[in-house]
């Protein structure tokens, strides 16, 4: 039986490289792996998409130009709003959704919302922190990369991407839609999508199965195995 192939959807103001010991772990168990870095960010030129529709219409589009009929979709945080919506819209060609680090609704707040307008670096510092459980030492790995992204877009990168997230309000439509296995991976120290913020998607997708780890929202860098294996497990065994 050919294995799916698996697209990994970073988040707000982050790109591919995120998803690097995923990727690297699903490749070597035989999977075809797709990293894209959405509009305006890493490699892919912007402008910078303003809505969770508009970015889920971009990656069907970009897996209908690949040739990719059918895809798992996994996304991290805003990434997972965009798998989510993107299995709505086309229920037949997603074969599994994984919702890391993810909430309905994704509220930000309103300060972190103007901080990002008004004070970029300051509100970069801040998602970082808060990205990770206490004095992790990756903290200032996202900072980094996050101040990279935006020194490469400076029309306010991540203001854009968390308006994106808190205006979106269509997922518990999406959710109710989806058709394909669906696993919500949740940090048991996420303070920026506690796993309290995804219960309402939990209940609202037919036999969705949930997974907490010890980690903040960064489960990627945090807990890459543990990340790394309860995805595998979940796309191999359905």
């Amino acid at each position: 039986m050919q294995k799916p192939t698996v697209v990994f959807i970073h988040g707000a103001l982050n790109d591919h490289t995120v998803w690097a010991a995923q990727s690297r772990h699903f490749t070597d168990h035989g999977y075809h792996v797709l990293a894209p870095d959405l509009p305006g960010h890493g490699h892919t030129p912007g402008p910078a998409l303003t809505s969770v529709a508009a970015m889920a219409d971009w990656l069907l589009a970009m897996l209908e130009a690949a040739h990719i009929h059918h895809a798992a979709l996994i996304g991290h945080s805003m990434g997972s709003l965009i798998a989510l919506e993107a299995a709505a819209k086309a229920p037949q060609r997603v074969t599994h959704l994984g919702l890391v680090g993810t909430a309905y609704p994704m509220t930000v707040a309103d300060t972190l919302l103007e901080t990002a307008r008004t004070d970029e670096p300051r509100a970069i510092s801040m998602v970082a922190k808060w990205s990770h459980v206490q004095g992790h030492p990756a903290i200032d790995d996202l900072k980094l990369l996050m101040q990279r992204l935006a020194r490469q877009n400076p029309d306010q990168l991540l203001h854009t991407d968390l308006a994106a997230c808190n205006a979106y309000d269509q997922g518990l439509t999406a959710a109710a839609s989806v058709r394909c296995p669906a696993l919500l991976v949740c940090g048991a120290s996420d303070v920026m999508t506690p796993p309290k913020a995804a219960r309402g998607l939990a209940e609202a997708i037919a036999h969705a199965q949930t997974v907490t780890l010890e980690a903040g929202h960064a489960m990627m860098t945090e807990q890459p195995d543990a990340l790394s294996d309860a995805l595998l497990s979940f796309i191999g065994s359905r």
